[in-house]
């Protein structure tokens, strides 16, 4: 795989991240306003398609979904699946 090809990937988990981050800071706000939310499928898939670490923050910055089982036990084997992924494309980077 080309380094060009790793930046891209790398890229686009950056860019997943940062979304799923806001979504959850998203779905929060709209929480307290009670106004039309952002739906748990929505949020859980932004972190299987390779938000899982930003997602996990988000959980924790904005105290949001953090009581709720399909959270608890749904996102970390996938913030540990990508950071992985992570690990290895920065690995195959450098070398």
């Amino acid at each position: 795989m080309s380094k060009e090809v790793i930046q891209l990937i790398l890229g686009y988990i950056a860019m997943m991240n940062l979304i799923s981050f806001a979504m959850f800071g998203i779905d929060k706000a709209k929480a307290k306003r009670h106004s039309r939310r952002i739906p748990e499928n929505a949020l859980m898939m932004s972190a299987w398609l390779s938000g899982a670490p930003g997602a996990m923050l988000g959980m924790r910055v904005f105290h949001h979904k953090t009581r709720h089982r399909l959270f608890q036990y749904g996102i970390p084997p996938a913030v540990l699946l990508w950071t992985g992924v992570i690990v290895l494309l920065v690995f195959r980077l450098t070398v």
